[in-house]
């Protein structure tokens, strides 16, 4: 006796062929699929109808192609990654795209897993109870004329057994009594509904679901009202709400921060997919590619230093597209921060020397946070034994200061985009730190505290700490300890996003390497042991001394 099919595929044609010569139907094929294959496979309920009809994934975009091409539409970006995507569940298939499934399967939404109803408002269904009688064929004039690229045997119906309406058939009905058309989004399935509830007299939430359609309903009238391209108008509110962003980012919280982002970074993306005027598509790549580097600071901040890496990639493609050197010069030096607190400070020297070169000898933002970056980076490898890094980092540092020096009031008003006097002081502080100037270290530290505001509660934080690892250079570890827990312990729990809580630990690990395991090390990492603000997917980095 021969083993049992191990593959998906095999099991659903052995089921197929089995319930065909049952005489079963199409949907009764894949609801024995499901029901047999989910549990050893996954197989979701939509792709049981495909193995049901016992075609490939190509073959259904075809005929969803087909159907298009009939109904005098432009060919869809349906492609076989789409689908598959739609089979595995990674991905959800739109209104117009789900009706054109349901009318290839001749199926209901329902019945592919998907509850919200079609939007053609026929049902696809009706004919597949039907028994599979043969039908007279149309006299040959009369007979339709084959779609180009149609694959033989599909399971297209005809135009005249179509179980909704086209686009050009609903010219002229009155909107009350005719079909929707296929034109309507899920946000007008949305809203009816909750109209429907509120004229019952049901309460109704005011939850996300709704808040989305109401700004997906305006988003699409902003662009039918821009039409193919993007006023200049429209282009000065991203750039103002853009550089709002700088003004808010360690005030607000590292996640409400990054919802407030993306919403915008998502609204960009659109508008950048139609090709604009080359004027506007630059501002356009400009704002895209500094809401991808602000999106990468965030997941710094987050601890999630690949989809950093990747935002920052985004930032980098975006700002080629722009020519602007200086705009790809600040694009990689806030990169460099990425390996600066949770990869490898080589990698960060080798960041920061490139944002010089890409700045050039133009004063500028970049200009001056490169160097002061190098000397970090040189810092943290002075610290970890490289003789020739000490010297190097004070003339980096000596560099920096005298680029920022040169700066305009805007170029230093901006805790992002730009680059402030209490950023350099940061800079310069943690540089002295790191190279056991524990004195200098203190006070130039000391000096930055007093210009943050309490709301730049990131940078404040990490100066705090910074001066923690001055009283441990100092030979203090407890007051080293006391003044780590007490930087965290005084934020709100909503702002101890992980680069502040890794930065901590390592104060921790360096106390631990230097005096061994003290009592006051466990008070220390209970106290850090409090929740923090941590990216989703976040991939925790190995500690650091």
């Amino acid at each position: 006796m021969s083993d049992p099919p191990r593959k998906e595929t095999d099991v659903a044609r052995r089921i197929r062929a089995h319930a065909l010569a049952r005489g079963h139907g199409p949907v009764q094929i894949a609801q024995e699929i499901h029901e047999q294959c989910g549990p050893l496979f996954g197989t979701s309920r939509i792709k049981a109808h495909r193995l049901a009809h016992g075609v490939a994934l190509s073959d259904i975009v075809a005929q969803v192609r087909a159907l298009y091409e009939v109904d005098g539409k432009p060919q869809p970006r349906l492609g076989e990654t789409l689908l598959s995507a739609y089979e595995s569940g990674y991905k959800r298939p739109g209104p117009e795209y789900l009706h054109y499934l349901c009318a290839v399967y001749r199926v209901e939404p329902d019945a592919l897993d998907y509850r919200s109803p079609c939007i053609c408002g026929r049902g696809h269904a009706a004919r597949t109870g039907a028994p599979s009688v043969p039908q007279p064929r149309a006299p040959a004039e009369r007979r339709p004329a084959p779609v180009p690229g149609a694959i033989v045997g599909a399971i297209v119906p005809r135009a005249e057994e179509r179980p909704w309406t086209t686009a050009n058939d609903l010219r002229g009905l009155d909107r009350a009594d005719g079909p929707l058309t296929i034109d309507v989004g899920e946000e007008d399935i949305v809203l009816r509904r909750t109209l429907l509830q509120l004229l019952a007299g049901a309460g109704v939430a005011l939850d996300g679901q709704f808040l989305g359609a109401v700004d997906n309903l305006r988003r699409k009238m902003d662009d039918t009202l821009v039409g193919a391209t993007v006023s200049p108008t429209m282009l000065d509110q991203w750039e103002e709400t853009t550089y709002g962003y700088g003004r808010q980012y360690q005030a607000t919280p590292s996640l409400r921060m990054l919802c407030d982002v993306l919403l915008d970074f998502s609204e960009v993306r659109r508008m950048c997919d139609k090709r604009q005027p080359v004027e506007l598509q630059e501002r356009l790549c400009r704002i895209a590619a500094q809401l991808s580097g602000l999106s990468g600071l965030i997941m710094i901040n987050l601890g999630d230093h690949r989809l950093a890496r990747s935002f920052f990639r985004t930032a980098r493609t975006a700002a080629d597209e722009t020519g602007d050197r200086q705009l790809r010069a600040w694009v990689t030096v806030r990169e460099s921060l990425v390996p600066m607190y949770y990869g490898d400070p080589r990698e960060a020297l080798h960041l920061a020397r490139k944002a010089q070169d890409l700045a050039g000898r133009t004063p500028g933002v970049a200009a001056a946070m490169a160097p002061a970056v190098e000397a970090r980076a040189l810092g943290m490898l002075a610290m970890r034994g490289r003789g020739d890094a000490a010297p190097s980092a004070r003339r980096a540092l000596v560099r920096g200061r005298s680029v920022f020096d040169q700066l305009s009031k805007t170029d230093t008003g901006d805790l992002v985009f730009g680059f402030t006097d209490r950023q350099m002081a940061f800079y310069e502080g943690d540089t002295f730190t790191n190279l056991g100037d524990h004195k200098h270290g203190d006070e130039v530290l000391s000096h930055a505290l007093t210009l943050y505001s309490p709301t730049d509660r990131v940078d404040l934080t990490l100066v705090r700490l910074d001066r923690a690892m001055c009283r441990l250079h100092a030979g203090h570890p407890e007051a080293a300890l006391t003044a780590g827990q007490e930087a965290i312990l005084d934020l709100p729990s909503d702002h101890r996003s992980d680069i502040l809580v890794h930065r901590a630990r390592q104060i921790g690990a360096a106390v631990s390497s230097k005096h061994g395991e003290i009592p006051a090390l466990k008070g220390f990492y209970e106290a850090l042991a409090g929740p923090s603000i941590k990216s989703p997917v976040s991939v925790t980095p190995a500690e650091q001394v």
